[in-house]
């Protein structure tokens, strides 16, 4: 091919990755090209997109030619995207209309919600809440503009304290950054951590929900394949939340800049031990509850990964030995059937998670023997040469308890032949309820991705890209084999440690910085880096040698008690 002088080109292309190619004119915002391409009130809305590698909101403009990986509500990215503007959206409506209101986004309701609260006691009639929805309905309907803009700093904590942000105004007091993105909508500014939509008329299908003392903002359509469990009751699941939120007033720390306070002023050892003593206290209830039912011998624990379920499983039996009982370990994991017995997935894999992995007619009749005192060869599996083999042979004394982790605990098929009266249930997860500020959440999500990649690190040797790779299967086995029995717990205990971040943020951050560019594990690795950056560092030698975070960054005590 002759090469010959051409023109500067006006136009640009986006290459999509399904082969599709579309030509506009330089600085045309990714909007106008994801308009042009997918229908705008798809099921799974496209809400951003991966360009050159790296996740770019819908107004970013395109200055030349480039490969594009369009980023949908299926993804947990896109999700959060929606989700943060709705929020937005819902903030704004309510400062309109009743401007000397402030709302705090507390946490998340189980696929596809946030539970909020008015400060200072306020509450807002049902009527009121009608009021907010009418006008977050009229926002989307006039499709009405999110702006990115970039303040300085020091410009943003001028900005926050004269709107009576002092959250913000903490927070920003301990940025490392010269400037910071912030959002207007209808004139209303704001500070989000991370990406939001260029318009409010890509939004679509929410309701406001009473929820004293509070309120839920939901979604109702399906963006996320996946059941819409939030439309369930889970009072169990907020009075652990509730539970939370007490302690962090005893703890006198509100917020993640309330947290830095008391790094750089050298007072976490305080927070530290009250954390910890808090758990003690509320694991030596769970222990008591347990004991006070003389029928009960079977516990059963079960939480989603990271939740420290086994540092949970051992100190709950150090307590129970307080009371006078001896807890007895069986591993959930040694009933797997053989592994050419093993149900598959969808994609043909081995579905390890299925409950139907599971034997549980002998896991039922040798816990069954275990009560009543028989000897009993227990079942050990090889995960070498995935076959079962015979284990240990005990007998256990009439105060034993049984003590069982694992993935299916509450789901009431496990213990399907066992005495109800027999059996207790645990749901352990750390429910992280300290956020960055009244409208910035820290995921519960976020705290458990990072123990894991910290602990995969320290005794897997696994990369963090590989923990992050394979982050969505867990989840997805979460959503599906977890999530749904919450409720069925006895007793639910929150694995949390206030500080938890600031002694996680030394050991992730290596972690997270050997994640290779251009991959998509980058593209969260470089989120989590931004969010860890919010928070001062803590010394992990103030954490105690029995403290559940050290199931995690080693050193703990527990981790060779044997039960």
């Amino acid at each position: 091919m002759a090469i010959c002088e051409a023109q500067p080109r006006s136009t640009a292309q986006v290459r999509l990755s399904d082969g599709r190619v579309f030509e506009g004119p330089v600085g045309t915002p990714l909007a106008d090209f994801m308009a042009m391409a997918f229908e705008r009130r798809a099921q799974y809305p496209v809400v951003a997109a991966l360009v050159g590698g790296e996740l770019e909101e819908l107004s970013y403009r395109v200055v030349c030619d480039v490969d594009v990986t369009p980023v949908d509500t299926r993804s947990t990215d896109g999700l959060r995207i929606y989700q943060r503007s709705l929020l937005f959206v819902m903030i704004v409506a309510m400062h309109e209309l009743f401007s000397n209101v402030r709302v705090r986004v507390d946490h998340s309701v189980t696929l596809g919600g946030f539970y909020c609260q008015l400060l200072a006691g306020a509450r807002l009639t049902p009527e009121e809440l009608s009021a907010v929805s009418e006008r977050m309905r009229a926002i989307i309907a006039a499709e009405e503009p999110i702006e990115r803009l970039t303040l300085s700093t020091a410009e943003a904590r001028r900005l926050f304290a004269s709107q009576g942000y002092d959250d913000k105004v903490r927070l920003l007091d301990y940025r490392e950054d010269e400037h910071l993105s912030v959002y207007r909508l209808r004139g209303h500014v704001d500070y989000f951590y991370g990406y939001m939509l260029p318009s409010a008329g890509l939004l679509n299908g929410f309701e406001l929900q009473d929820y004293p003392p509070g309120m839920i903002l939901r979604l109702t359509n399906d963006l996320h394949q996946l059941p819409l469990h939030s439309h369930r009751e889970y009072p169990k699941l907020m009075g652990v939340f509730r539970e939370y939120g007490e302690w962090l007033g005893i703890l006198g720390v509100e917020d993640v800049g309330s947290l830095n306070e008391a790094v750089l002023a050298d007072d976490l050892r305080r927070e530290i031990l009250v954390s910890e003593a808090l758990h003690e206290k509320r694991l030596a209830e769970v222990a008591d509850e347990i004991t006070s039912r003389p029928e009960a011998r079977i516990v059963l624990v079960a939480g989603p990964s990271s939740s420290g379920k086994t540092t949970f499983s051992k100190r709950l039996a150090v307590q129970l030995m307080v009371n006078g009982a001896r807890p007895f370990a069986v591993a959930l994991d040694d009933y797997f059937v053989d592994r050419e017995l093993t149900p598959r997935d969808e994609h043909g894999e081995y579905d390890f998670e299925s409950l139907e992995a599971i034997d549980r007619g002998l896991f039922v009749e040798q816990l069954m023997a275990l009560m009543a005192g028989r000897e009993v060869t227990l079942r050990q599996y090889d995960f070498g040469t995935g076959k079962n083999v015979p284990g240990r042979t005990v007998q256990l004394p009439p105060n034993a308890i049984i003590i069982v982790e694992g993935i299916h605990g509450l789901n009431p098929r496990l213990a399907e032949g066992l005495p109800p009266e027999r059996v207790f249930r645990i749901y352990a997860s750390a429910l992280t309820q300290l956020n960055l500020d009244h409208h910035n959440r820290i995921a519960t999500t976020d705290t458990r991705l990072l123990r894991r990649m910290v602990r995969d690190a320290q005794y897997r040797n696994y990369p963090a890209q590989m923990t992050i790779a394979r982050w969505p299967s867990v989840r997805r086995g979460e959503e599906r084999y977890i999530f749904p029995y919450q409720e069925h717990a006895d007793v639910m205990f929150n694995t949390a440690l206030v500080y938890e971040l600031s002694v996680l943020r030394p050991y992730a951050e290596p972690l997270l910085r050997t994640v290779p560019h251009g991959t998509m594990e980058w593209v969260e690795a470089r989120r989590l880096l931004s969010f860890l950056r919010w928070l001062r560092s803590c010394d992990a030698s103030l954490v105690p040698h029995n403290s559940l975070l050290r199931e995690f960054i080693g050193g703990s005590s527990l981790r060779d008690l044997s039960l």
